[in-house]
């Protein structure tokens, strides 16, 4: 049906729904306040950034139920403590967390199995109390420093016959075990 003579009838305003922006000839800059203009910066206690990494909390769900935990330890704690060191993995190697990175993590510190001795429970009781709480970073930071890169880049089987042969070698520091 025929609209009225004295409707308006402007049909190609009322199609026109997106306009683009006119083009801009200059150049993007990072200028700012908040841009990293020089990149990601680095230094004590800032971490290694990497794609996707609330998934690894996710991941280590998994091995919660294989955890070799002595009188005292707690799982939260572990598994805190672990995720830092699967997440500086994972980043090594530019890429979001996977299973393989928890397992290097939680067998270095000796919560997967063969059972570690006593001695290596006994260090690690002390090394992970309370990590799991949010005031603790700075401790949660100390674990993920513990684990140099190189050991990290090694393979899961590596790292077991690693943790068979001797575990204070996976470790920055002298650690007494």
């Amino acid at each position: 049906m025929a609209a009225p003579d004295y409707v308006p009838n402007e049909v190609a305003v009322a199609d026109r729904h997106y306009v683009s922006p006119p083009r801009r000839p200059q150049p993007w800059l990072a200028d700012r306040p908040a841009e990293l203009a020089s990149g990601q910066p680095t230094g004590a206690g800032l971490g290694v950034p990497g794609p996707d990494q609330g998934y690894a909390l996710r991941l280590a769900r998994r091995f919660e139920s294989d955890l070799l935990l002595g009188p005292g330890e707690d799982a939260a704690d572990a598994i805190a403590g672990c995720v830092g060191v699967a997440l500086k993995r994972a980043a090594c190697f530019g890429r979001a967390p996977v299973a393989a990175d928890l397992e290097v993590a939680f067998r270095v510190f000796g919560f997967l199995p063969p059972a570690p001795d006593e001695s290596v429970v006994a260090w690690r009781k002390e090394l992970f109390a309370g990590v799991s709480h949010p005031h603790h970073y700075a401790e949660a930071r100390h674990l993920v420093d513990l684990v140099p890169e190189a050991v990290l880049r090694q393979s899961t089987s590596e790292v077991e016959a690693a943790c068979a042969a001797d575990r204070a070698e996976l470790f920055s520091v002298p650690v007494p075990l």
